[in-house]
Parts: structure tokens; sequence; C-alpha cells
């Protein structure tokens, strides 16, 4: 694993955190990079690889799918902490939700058909509650 901070926060997660969030993702190898970004690069990216001129909260990049997976995610700071408080969460259960869906999109998950997103959905909550996190979809 290798992270890197191109954009410098207090709220950013310590990497014991972060490696313990994609271990719950993904339980085999694994060469994965996290980059965290302002909205600035989080825009151009997600413009280029995307065609969507906004910044997102996170972007995965695969490169080798399983068993032995590889790839990217970047996460945008400016973006995941304005929804985090938007959504009255805690920061780093925001930013855990954003890393396991991230994992789970390297994996080959996907959110386009609703049978699709009701499955990455669930298998978000289930990760998320063996973290002690609360269930990121509840609008409660």
């Amino acid at each position: 694993m290798s992270v890197q901070r191109a954009v410098r926060d207090g709220a950013l997660p310590a990497r014991s955190e972060i490696r313990k969030w994609l271990m719950a993702a993904y339980d085999g190898a694994a060469e994965i990079t996290v980059r965290f970004v302002d909205e600035e690069e989080g825009r151009s990216l997600n413009r280029a690889y995307r065609g969507k001129d906004y910044a997102t909260n996170v972007l995965s990049f695969p490169y080798a799918p399983p068993p032995r997976l590889a790839g990217d995610l970047v996460l945008c700071v400016p973006v995941v902490l304005r929804e985090a408080e938007e959504r009255r969460r805690p920061v780093q259960a925001h930013f855990a939700h954003l890393i396991v869906h991230g994992m789970l999109h390297l994996q080959g998950y996907d959110h386009e058909q609703d049978r699709d997103a009701e499955i990455m959905e669930q298998k978000e909550r289930d990760i998320l509650a063996a973290l002690g996190y609360p269930d990121p979809y509840d609008e409660s």
C-alpha cells in the first residue's frame, strides 16, 4: 500500500486506518495506492477519465483484477469533508466508507444498474459494520 497526500488536512486518516479499511474490503494480495487530492486535481481527473467536469468523492483506477488486485484510489478531500458535514457523519466513517467503496470498484463491483447497486451497497454495509461503522446509506 502506498499513501500519497497531495493535500494537507488534519482530518486525513492515519496510514494504519487506511490499511485496515483496505484489508477489510479485500483479503488477498494487492498493490493499492491511495491518493488524497484537492478539488482542482479531483476535477481534472474526473474530467479526463470520466468526462464529468466536477470533483467527485472517490475515483477508482483498476490495473489488475483479483487474485492479484492492483489499482489506485483517489479521494478528493474537500468533497469528502463537505459530504461528511452535510450528511452529519463522522469524517473518519465517511473516509472508511469511500475507501471500502473504491476497493469494491477495483474488484469489479459497480452501481450502474439497480441490482448491482443493491449488491455493492450491501457488501459495503457488511464490511463497514464489521469495522464498527454505521450504515452509510441510512438517511435517518
